[in-house]
């Protein structure tokens, strides 16, 4: 079984969208998933309603504080805000391997309701290609 933990600020939106994405690239493998904030701030409503248009729910997901996970050996953690990467806690994970990539963070736009739309949609493609090609580098066969 191969431990993935995705962190970010506040495990509300691009940790919860990245999640989601490996959760299905990988279904049916022996991999367990988690996502983690330094803080937690809930599930972000455009998150979940963005990655519903792409057939993926991630309504049934928990905002989990990254101590939560302590005892688990990861063997990747994956950041994906500079925030994270830069004040994320030490974390006990034998030779895990450490990834990072900054994502656009949609939650943080203040404007209308479909420019709203439009960085969610940003962001999870973003993410999406991202953990597409996490998954053909790292999980093949």
């Amino acid at each position: 079984m191969k431990n993935i933990l995705v962190l970010c600020t506040g495990n509300s939106c691009r940790s919860q969208i990245a999640h989601g994405y490996i959760n299905h690239f990988l279904k049916g493998r022996n991999v367990a998933v988690y996502s983690a904030g330094i803080e937690t701030h809930g599930i972000n409503p455009g998150a979940a309603a963005i990655m519903k248009e792409d057939g993926i729910s991630i309504d049934h997901h928990t905002s989990n504080h990254v101590d939560e996970y302590s005892h688990i050996n990861f063997d990747y953690i994956i950041t994906v805000c500079d925030h994270a990467n830069e004040n994320c806690p030490y974390i006990p994970s034998k030779n895990a391997l450490r990834l990072h990539h900054n994502f656009y963070d949609p939650s943080k736009l203040e404007g209308t309701e479909d420019e709203k739309h439009t960085a969610f949609l940003k962001a999870r493609e973003e993410i999406k290609a991202y953990f597409k090609d996490f998954v053909s580098e790292y999980f093949r066969g």
